[in-house]
């Protein structure tokens, strides 16, 4: 299983960016990599990259404006996500890590690599929001 961590201080009020990040309906508006998002319950959505490619969600923690955790599973892997949110004044450090495992033998060697790609191209679209 592929374990990857990223961190940063998002110049943006705890409020205002826990509720960026949870509005998952909202994803496509702000997200570089989504097509859309469609919300199956309140427990459980999936997005599309922009090639159409669906990954579905099942939300398993919320402590609203602290913690927001959630399996994710496609045709090529499963996983879990933790996001940790922390006010800093009038900013937010953000703590997020992923595990993934890849489902395929051939994509193994490559999970890490996508997966730090990911969670900064993540970081790098919710700073647009607050620059």
């Amino acid at each position: 299983m592929a374990v990857s961590n990223i961190k940063a201080l998002i110049p943006g009020e705890l409020q205002k960016v826990w509720e960026l990040v949870l509005n998952t309906e909202n994803y496509a508006a702000w997200r570089s990599d989504l097509s859309k998002t469609e919300a199956i319950s309140d427990k459980q959505f999936i997005e599309y990259t922009k090639n159409g490619y669906p990954t579905t969600f099942t939300v398993t923690l919320v402590k609203p404006y602290r913690r927001w955790e959630f399996d994710m599973e496609n045709s090529n892997m499963t996983g879990h996500w933790t996001g940790i949110f922390t006010a800093k004044g009038d900013e937010t450090e953000i703590d997020f890590t992923e595990q993934v495992k890849a489902k395929k033998w051939l994509l193994k060697p490559f999970v890490k690599s996508y997966l730090r790609k990911q969670q900064t191209q993540f970081v790098a679209d919710i700073m647009k929001n607050f620059s």
